[in-house]
């Protein structure tokens, strides 16, 4: 079992501050958005839908508002249309950033998201410039309790098909094939495991180490592409300092 999941500390951060949280519930409800309208407004047989709500939930989102939210996709009520759009780019130091969007408008997305590259230091790429840098894989985050053995939760997770299962203080995560994740998920709730979330990930091959001043640099760039409402999810290859 892994003692630290490298690409645990490159996944986009999501505060929990208030003003942050109402950040994080809109993107949560652009996702259901398009998971709706690829799916069904089902959980039960919409498996990515499923995988959102669990999102929403672990991010505390009012039941209410997911509903909202879903109902908005399935045309009970009136909404926006999103489509999905990936940028990609380089940061300080030569670093590989990946940035997925949900947006009713890419014109205004890329602009903005090139501004974010432009302002500190970095410069957005053709499409396919770094992605060949990472591989998509799933992550099924599981509480851990006292009622929760280790050794016991690995060998399930290896069994339902997952391929490594990391340890940290209050959870453990089932690292799983890009589209494996929401079947595994399935398989461990009904084994009795309590799931938090499933998704996908974006992890690099490799890392890069920058000094102090250019990660100082290089947060600023990430945190002002999360903040940007088009969005979705941030990812890059910078071996962060534990801390961050």
């Amino acid at each position: 079992m892994s003692g630290h999941s490298k690409w645990h500390n490159i996944q986009a951060r999501k505060g929990k501050s208030d003003a942050q949280r109402g950040k994080i519930f809109t993107k949560i409800g652009r996702e259901i958005a398009v998971v709706v309208k690829q799916g069904g407004s089902d959980p039960q047989s919409n498996p990515k839908l499923r995988d959102v709500i669990a999102k929403a939930k672990q991010n505390n989102m009012p039941n209410d508002s997911i509903e909202r939210s879903i109902k908005k996709a399935s045309g009970e009520l009136s909404g926006v249309n999103y489509e999905s759009c990936t940028y990609e780019g380089y940061g300080t130091g030569g670093s590989a950033v990946i940035v997925e969007c949900l947006t009713d408008n890419k014109n205004r997305t890329a602009g903005d998201v090139r501004h974010a590259f432009d302002k500190f230091g970095g410069s957005m790429g053709a499409t396919g410039c770094v992605s060949y840098l990472f591989q998509r894989k799933g992550i099924v985050e599981i509480e851990k309790t006292d009622s929760v053995d280790s050794d016991e939760l690995m060998m399930s997770a290896l069994e339902c098909g997952a391929v490594d299962v990391v340890e940290y203080d209050d959870s453990f995560e089932i690292v799983t094939e890009a589209n494996a994740h929401s079947g595994i998920s399935e398989q461990l709730t009904k084994a009795g495991y309590n799931v938090l979330s499933a998704e996908t990930t974006l992890v690099p091959d490799s890392y890069v180490n920058l000094d102090n001043e250019k990660i100082v640099k290089f947060n600023r760039m990430i945190e002002t592409l999360e903040d940007l409402d088009d969005v979705q999810e941030v990812y890059h290859n910078v071996n962060l300092p534990e801390e961050e």
